[in-house]
């Protein structure tokens, strides 16, 4: 029956190999250790975060030697470290960001989302917005952020590996999409507010590890999240809706066992598709520029262990078809963006980590 149900997928997402020959790949910069996101800012710089710890500028092309200073230690262990980074919607008025990264004290850890004003290479007013529960693995952090239309902040936070049950549960952070202001306090109009059992942040739940979070230019928020072996999800999210991990799975266990027997319950959102066997989804991205006009629409994902970019065609909010690029670099890719000047930027997630430009050949 699953065999089936693979083939039925592969009819309805139709998957093609790009060629090559219609793009370059060039290297912008080199020597990035284990690079997780990059943003850019309006003067033509980008700030990239290394999940080591550092927090990078490139300044008309080349790599600043000394990171930003004054960003808080971050424990780097596991998939632990600095994390995500976008810009307030504000930026040009306020220089302020927003950062994820994972703290630890003791043998605990867990999530934090700083504010904090970019000043020349320095943060300052910095300011812890969200902690969530802490975690006693190093995995499952999630660390995605994004803003929604209204400028409330969304921030993906991992069922921890070793927690996953509690990712049905309203009263932990584990496996749950939050929302909170940006100065952090909780919004009135979240889903679970004024409960008695549930903690008024939590947006979304039933999340294993996501790591792909957008809001495209419509408003419609996406998801993707790693899945066990196998199940991948990409997901169109509504608050307070329920995703499904772990009582519903299109993934099995590592061991081979099944993390439940069912794909489909009630009053738990099904996928708009799912990867089997893994790809291992990471950065993701809407394209909207003119460089590339075929791809103008398309959401393009990451991937680490497929070491490709998806590329999404996309059609009233389903997956029309399903393109596989940069497979000729053999490098697992941990973030996908496009670029202001309508070129599409990747980062390879290694010690010796790239930062590459993505171009139509000439």
């Amino acid at each position: 029956m699953k065999t089936l149900t693979r083939l039925f997928i592969v009819l309805l997402f139709p998957l093609s190999i790009a060629n090559a020959a219609e793009y370059k790949v060039e290297t912008v910069v080199d020597g990035l250790n284990y690079p997780w996101a990059m943003v850019f800012l309006p003067v033509g710089d980008m700030l990239i975060t290394e999940r080591t710890g550092q927090l990078r500028r490139i300044h008309q092309g080349k790599l600043l030697p000394e990171p930003i200073k004054n960003l808080p230690a971050s424990f780097s262990g596991g998939q632990g470290g600095l994390l995500d980074i976008i810009l307030d919607s504000e930026f040009q008025n306020n220089q302020r960001v927003y950062i994820s990264l994972v703290a630890r004290n003791n043998k605990n850890n867990t999530l934090k989302v700083i504010s904090a004003r970019l000043h020349d290479n320095s943060l300052e007013e910095v300011k812890t917005i969200f902690t969530s529960t802490a975690y006693q693995t190093p995995y499952h952090f999630g660390g995605r952020l994004a803003l929604l239309p209204d400028r409330s902040l969304l921030i993906t936070v991992g069922d921890g590996f070793d927690y996953r049950e509690k990712a049905q549960s309203l009263n932990t952070h584990f496996g749950k999409i939050i929302r909170i202001h940006r100065d952090g306090t909780v919004p009135s109009n979240n889903p679970f507010v004024g409960r008695k059992d549930a903690l008024p942040e939590i947006w979304t739940i039933g999340h294993r590890n996501p790591q792909g979070l957008l809001v495209s230019t419509d408003g419609t928020v996406w998801l993707h999240e790693h899945g066990p072996k196998g199940g991948d999800e990409l997901n169109k999210m509504e608050a307070g809706q329920n995703y499904g991990w772990p009582a519903i799975s299109y993934g099995i266990d590592y061991s081979g066992a099944y993390v439940s027997p069912y794909t489909k319950a009630e009053g738990m959102q099904q996928p708009v598709v799912y990867w089997s066997p893994s790809i291992a989804p990471s950065g993701f991205c809407e394209y909207t520029g003119d460089v590339f006009p075929q791809w103008r629409g398309n959401l393009f994902v990451a991937t680490l262990v497929e070491k490709s970019v998806r590329r999404l065609v996309m059609e009233q909010g389903r997956v029309k078809s399903q393109e596989v690029l940069f497979t000729e670099l053999e490098q697992r890719i941990r973030e996908v963006k496009a670029g202001p000047d309508g070129y599409l930027y990747l980062l390879t997630d290694s010690e010796s980590g790239q930062l590459l430009r993505v171009s139509p050949k000439d």
